[in-house]
């Protein structure tokens, strides 16, 4: 014997599919922006090594004396690394195959390295857990053959 009228017990599930799509959009995406600034960013380091290192042996062999090469060499660097954004975080380290460097034929190798620190991690995280990306590069100049001595 009935007690009363049937309801029908259904819950309304309208909207709720709008709201799951954008709950997972949110968590698949934010990591996945984050993988695209952190590989620009390394992407950007090995430009700038690999430029540093090729023009600053370029301006070690074209330098009219030794005194001039090696700072003619860390001002490529220093421009190659700027237009990159990693002022002051670049080293450049140069050697010479024999002496003199600037000799007919001698061989310079410039090695350009970065540290690119990962995007949005705060400063006082760095300081206690390295989060950089090493990257370097190597380049090889020949200085001129039918150059005289300096």
């Amino acid at each position: 014997m009935p007690r009363g009228p049937r309801r029908d017990v259904r819950h309304d599930e309208r909207g709720s599919a709008v709201v799951e799509f954008v709950t997972l959009a949110v968590l698949l995406l934010i990591p996945l922006v984050y993988l695209v600034l952190m590989l620009g960013r390394v992407q950007a380091g090995a430009y700038a090594v690999s430029q540093a290192a090729r023009e600053a042996g370029r301006a070690y062999v074209t330098a009219d004396s030794g005194e001039d090469a090696a700072a003619r060499a860390r001002a490529a660097a220093d421009l190659a690394f700027a237009d990159q954004r990693f002022e002051g975080v670049g080293r450049l380290e140069l050697a010479c195959d024999g002496t003199p460097c600037l000799r007919p034929d001698g061989r310079v190798r410039t090695t350009a390295t970065v540290r690119v620190p990962l995007p949005l991690v705060p400063a006082f995280v760095r300081e206690v857990v390295p989060l950089s990306v090493p990257v370097s590069a190597d380049h090889v100049s020949t200085v001129d053959r039918f150059r005289g001595f300096p």
